[in-house]
């Protein structure tokens, strides 16, 4: 089903499109955890994936990746807006990355339509592609002894 390129990494399609309030990459928040109350979003599944969204109505949070289509070039190191340091790209969130992959953990708040999902806690532009769903699950994907190194003194939300 998925297409290979020469090198045999997948060719990544869209499975989907997220609907969000933030039309500018200036309107973007820099976590989507920071707004309060956090705006409900809209993630449309394309028909020839809905099939795949069984079984989803039980979990509470999603992780969601999706394809940064509106970012500048990446800089391997560059110094975060809110620290005085140069920051190397992989220690950070920032979204111009070598490969532009965005993720979120998100609240699912059920569906909206057969083919429309509805979500808080996301930090995209309006129109982002949407790649991949995944069930959040607290006992694999959280670690609560992990530190945040460099940005604990930046913590947000």
């Amino acid at each position: 089903m998925t297409n290979r390129d020469s090198s045999g990494l997948p060719m990544l399609q869209p499975i989907g499109r997220i609907a969000t309030p933030f039309r500018t990459l200036a309107d973007c928040p820099r976590n989507g955890r920071q707004l309060d109350p956090a705006p409900v979003c809209e993630v449309t599944v394309f028909e020839a994936f809905v099939p795949g969204l069984g079984s989803l109505e039980s979990f509470s949070h999603l992780i969601l990746i999706y394809g940064l289509h509106a970012g500048r070039p990446g800089e391997l190191v560059f110094t975060p807006p809110f620290d005085d340091q140069p920051r190397g790209v992989f220690a950070t969130r920032a979204p111009w990355r070598p490969n532009p992959l965005g993720l979120a953990v998100v609240a699912f708040d059920g569906f909206a339509a057969p083919d429309r999902l509805k979500v808080r806690y996301l930090d995209c532009l309006d129109r982002t592609p949407l790649l991949d769903i995944k069930p959040y699950l607290p006992s694999t994907d959280c670690i609560p002894e992990a530190t945040m190194g460099w940005l604990a003194k930046h913590r947000t939300r």
